[in-house]
C-alpha cells in the first residue's frame, strides 16, 4: 500500500527535494549583520531630569550631531556620558571636543539641552553661552509631549 502523507520539503518535478536550511541560515546571518553594522543613535534620557511639557513638542526625526546636556533641579550639569560639568569652562571644553569630532565626520552640531522644569534659568543661560563660545549656536530644548486639546 502506498503512503498518502505529503513531504514537508518541496520537491521539483524530477523528485529531488529542496533543502531550505541554507537559505534560512543566510537570512539570519544577514539580519545579524545589518543589526550590528547599522549605526543607531539614541538620545539617552536621564531619569533625574523632570522635563517640562509642551503641546507643540515633536519627536526628533534626526538625532545626528547632537550634544546632549542634562541640567538637574539643583542646577548640576551633566553630559551625555554622565560626566559632571561644574563650570562654564568645563561645559565649553565638553561641547568643543564633541563639536570637533562631529566636524571631522561632516555633521552639523546641535546642543540638545534637557533641563528640569524647576531649574533656575540662569543655569540654562550659562550652558547656552558656554556652547555658543564653543561654536554651537543651534539649541534644542528637550520637553515632553502632551495631548493637544480637541475642540
Amino acid at each position: 500500500m502506498a503512503s498518502t502523507k505529503k513531504r514537508a520539503t518541496p520537491e521539483y518535478e524530477d523528485g529531488v527535494p529542496m533543502d531550505m536550511s541554507p537559505m534560512i541560515d543566510m537570512t539570519f546571518l544577514l539580519l545579524v549583520f545589518f543589526m550590528v553594522a547599522s549605526h543607531l543613535i539614541t538620545v539617552q534620557i536621564d531619569r533625574r531630569v523632570n522635563a517640562p511639557t509642551a503641546k507643540n513638542a515633536q519627536v526628533a526625526k534626526d538625532t545626528t550631531g547632537r550634544i546632549v546636556i542634562n541640567v538637574l533641579e539643583d542646577g548640576s550639569v551633566f553630559g551625555y556620558d554622565q560626566e559632571d560639568l561644574p563650570t562654564s569652562e568645563a561645559i565649553e571644553d565638553y561641547v568643543d571636543s564633541i563639536k570637533k569630532a562631529n566636524d571631522d565626520k561632516g555633521m552639523t552640531t546641535r546642543l540638545n539641552l534637557r533641563a528640569d522644569k524647576k531649574v533656575d534659568t540662569r543655569v540654562i543661560k550659562k550652558v547656552v553661552q558656554a556652547a555658543g563660545k564653543a561654536g554651537v549656536n543651534e539649541v534644542i530644548f528637550g520637553s515632553l509631549t502632551v495631548e493637544k486639546d480637541e475642540k
